[in-house]
């Protein structure tokens, strides 16, 4: 399998302060995966459910949140790099609402189950 030239091959060297702006943004992307994952492992840990099924339902989603958000932002940035060695417009920003469905949903799921868990 062939791999793709890295973005930095491709037309010209843009303004270092727009490819640093673009590895910061892609810092804070993988700063909030760790954390999404890093609350799933707490949440499994130090929650008490009644229920082991319960336990695991909590803790799941938001480390699976959390690896998918790390994928995305990877593709962002490279295609956010390549874009910026192009001088073409950015892609648009799908990582974002990949967070924000998945942390309304993960809310709500955690919400149900809480209360399931009460009754």
């Amino acid at each position: 399998m062939a791999r793709a030239d890295p973005p930095s091959d491709e037309g010209h060297a843009p303004d270092p302060r727009f490819t640093l702006a673009n590895e910061r943004t892609f810092l804070a992307w993988n700063r909030t995966a760790l954390a999404l994952v890093g609350g799933g492992l707490a949440a499994g840990s130090l929650l008490d459910f009644d229920s082991e099924a319960l336990r695991l339902a909590v803790a799941i989603p938001p480390i699976v949140l959390g690896a998918l958000i790390a994928l995305a932002s990877h593709r962002r940035w490279k295609a956010n790099e390549r874009a910026l060695h192009r001088n073409e417009p950015l892609p648009a920003n799908r990582p974002a609402g990949l967070l924000a469905g998945g942390i309304a949903v993960l809310a709500v799921i955690v919400g149900l189950l809480v209360l399931l868990d009460a009754f």
